[in-house]
């Protein structure tokens, strides 16, 4: 059986995502798990500037690259150094990535088995102060000349590969290079711990940075399986590459439905609003609908935008939706649209001199007080009961008056008279009209399991 190999590998960049960056330079190092048996490295012409930053970082210019191999002319040999090696690097994501991409726009489909150096270090040396390779270095005294550049930091990357290897007792290494060894497909920086520790049960997940704030908030039926679909296959996009580098920490909640998994993830997004959250944000409330009167005594709707600490008759995501929604009240009840302010520029005043007659103020009011009682009385009071967490428990979503109140757990024994008295039981929530699209949709599906202020409550 042949000796398993491994390829150390380093590279510089001209940026830090493989979609929109090439390399410029890279080594590698082939060492059969007791010596280096070959050595090879080589500057890349990018095709592309080298911007400022990273020549100051690197100190690769554009006139050291001109003369450099571009990647195609030298990735028969890169693909013969890596073919049926595990690929070895520090912080292994970011270079296999580059390394895959180039090998791809030459024409190759590989993929190979990975090794983190980052990760090793951490089970085979956990409670150090970094584990960057520079600081990593520094605490295990191990050399490092000529750092960012690709052969410098390979080889510091060999002798790291080397000791670890030398202190391996539990045989860490052997456990990572697996395939089904889950935790190299993760983020470099999340602890696997962390990942362990998600059940796979319906919830809410956090992701978190290095500051310990929340950058995404995800909802799943299988938290782990989720999680898992996030660092799975090889997509080299800038915002998942940031993305990734960004996560070092996780944490849970675990819902007793799907239902509740929606509204907490909805309203921690609202609360939280994460940079990498771009979906639900689409959804912020804007606009509302508003009944006022003037001076003159006629009372007008209007669609105008939400501020603080003023209250509205509905609430809309889009202009053109709460627009929509005061021209079918309008047609509804015939109101002079004269009365109807939907937040765009005024009639011409040709056109309003034209209207002079107005309606009758008293029916004018009347139907104005008619579209309001209309749209309060399809506003139901009604509990979602379902299943719990555990068996002693049931779960409550609860709405007052159309609007979504609050949620939470109560224990399967408590006897419930009113369907009022579930509100002592639930964690109060803002409400919007997405969310109330949540609760809408959930319970046309499972209606058995709605209880209205006039049904009776089990």
């Amino acid at each position: 059986m042949k000796k398993q190999e491994y390829a150390i590998v380093d590279i510089e960049t001209t940026g830090g995502n493989a979609s929109g960056s090439r390399i410029t330079e890279i080594a590698i190092i082939i060492h059969d798990g007791k010596k280096i048996v070959e050595r090879w490295e080589s500057l890349v012409n990018p095709q592309k500037e080298i911007p400022p930053a990273i020549f100051a970082l690197t100190g690769i210019t554009n006139e050291m690259v001109s003369t450099a191999p571009i990647f195609d002319l030298i990735s028969d040999k890169v693909l013969e150094l890596l073919k049926d090696r595990v690929f070895v690097a520090h912080n292994v994501n970011f270079d296999y990535s580059f390394v895959r991409n180039e090998l791809e726009l030459s024409g190759y489909k590989w993929t190979a088995r990975k090794l983190c150096t980052v990760r090793a270090a951490r089970k085979i040396k956990p409670g150090l102060p970094s584990y960057s390779l520079g600081r990593l270095c520094n605490s295990l005294d191990i050399p490092l000349e000529n750092a960012h550049r690709a052969g410098g930091d390979a080889n510091a990357t060999t002798i790291l590969f080397s000791r670890l290897l030398e202190w391996d007792d539990a045989k860490v290494i052997e456990t990572m290079i697996k395939k089904t060894a889950t935790d190299q497909r993760l983020p470099p920086h999340l602890p696997p711990t962390d990942f362990d520790a998600l059940p796979e049960k319906t919830g809410v997940y956090y992701f978190y940075d290095q500051y310990k704030k929340v950058i995404y908030v995800g909802k799943a039926v299988n938290i782990k399986k989720r999680v898992a679909s996030h660092f799975s296959g090889h997509n080299i996009n800038s915002q998942r590459q940031n993305f990734l580098r960004d996560i070092h920490g996780i944490s849970f909640e675990v819902c007793a439905t799907e239902l509740i998994a929606l509204l907490l993830e909805c309203t921690e997004i609202k609360k939280l609003w994460p940079t990498y959250n771009r979906a639900l944000k689409r959804f912020e409330f804007n606009y509302g609908l508003y009944e006022y009167e003037a001076r003159s005594g006629y009372r007008y709707l209007a669609v105008g935008k939400l501020s603080k600490g003023q209250s509205c008759i509905e609430s809309f995501n889009s202009l053109h939706t709460a627009i929509n929604a005061l021209m079918q009240l309008k047609e509804k009840f015939t109101i002079d649209h004269r009365f109807c302010n939907f937040g765009i520029p005024e009639l011409p005043q040709a056109i309003k001199n034209d209207l002079e007659i107005l309606p009758d103020l008293d029916s004018h009011n009347e139907q104005i007080e008619k579209a309001l009682h209309y749209l309060v009385s399809k506003r139901e009071t009604f509990a979602i009961i379902d299943k719990g967490r555990t068996q002693e428990e049931k779960s409550v979503v609860y709405v007052e008056n159309g609007h979504f109140y609050g949620m939470g757990y109560l224990s399967s024994d408590i006897i419930i008279n009113e369907i009022t008295e579930l509100k002592e039981h639930v964690t109060r929530y803002a409400s919007n009209q997405y969310i109330m699209q949540l609760i809408y949709s959930y319970s046309e599906k499972y209606l058995y399991k709605m209880k209205r202020m006039d049904g009776v409550l089990v």
